[in-house]
């Protein structure tokens, strides 16, 4: 699939977050004129190899256009660190794969968790021992649960949804971003429960403290995937 279709799908899904009280911004690197938009993008690019450079500054544009569309209109966006400083009561998430970034904004006053990941490049079965435990192997499409059973994810998409998760469950440090103790393995990954979100949703929670949750909604981008938070979820009994 070329970046194009891709682009045009990701795009097209905008009116879905906004009814999740969400932005959405895709840029590619292709774009012509990636220019940085201030003196700290630029500092920042400017140390980077050629390819990052161009990944960054279209995760940039990417923000800006998330941002946008929940009705900000930003200039530059800095950085602490490796991590991007967004205007003071904005939260956002950018991602990037095989040449396209994607970020997801919050409306302002949204105090919710979030995180968003894109995932061109599907990844292969034998991943997922480096992804799940053995009590999420059901979730898998391949699991050989009988017909009516509630599996039917890829390993991408699974990879995807702890990805957002593990964004919007972190904790920020002085040094940077704190998350699990077992990297994507120290989170759990559940069907949805009743009545949270549609057929694409996922429960991720920590498993250190299951009650801290989020809801996960995925959706399929070629053989890939594109995946971010909803909000909270509950707590099961």
């Amino acid at each position: 699939m070329g970046t194009a279709p891709v682009v045009g799908g990701l795009v097209a899904l905008g009116p879905l977050l906004a009814a999740d009280g969400l932005g959405l911004g895709v840029a590619a690197v292709s774009e012509p004129g990636p220019e940085p938009a201030g003196p700290a993008e630029a500092a920042a690019a400017a140390a980077m190899p050629p390819r990052r450079r161009l990944e960054f500054l279209a995760g940039r544009r990417a923000a800006r256009r998330a941002l946008r569309a929940v009705g900000l209109d930003c200039g530059e966006i800095p950085r602490s660190g490796r991590l991007p400083v967004f205007p003071p009561g904005r939260t956002a998430s950018i991602s990037h794969s095989t040449g396209i970034a994607v970020a997801v904004a919050g409306a302002q006053g949204r105090d919710l968790p979030l995180g968003c990941d894109l995932e061109l490049r599907p990844l292969p079965r034998e991943a997922a021992r480096l992804v799940l435990r053995e009590d999420e192997e059901s979730l898998l499409a391949d699991a050989g649960l009988p017909p009516g059973a509630d599996a039917g994810w890829s390993v991408t998409e699974l990879f995807s949804a702890k990805e957002s998760a593990w964004k919007a469950l972190t904790v920020m440090t002085g040094e940077g971003r704190e998350g699990p103790a077992d990297s994507l393995r120290g989170l759990r990954v559940s069907p949805r429960e009743d009545g949270e979100d549609g057929e694409d949703g996922l429960r991720v929670c920590l498993r250190a403290d299951p009650a801290r949750a989020v809801r996960v909604r995925v959706v399929r981008v070629g053989a890939g995937a594109f995946s971010y938070v909803i909000g909270r979820a509950g707590t099961r009994g």
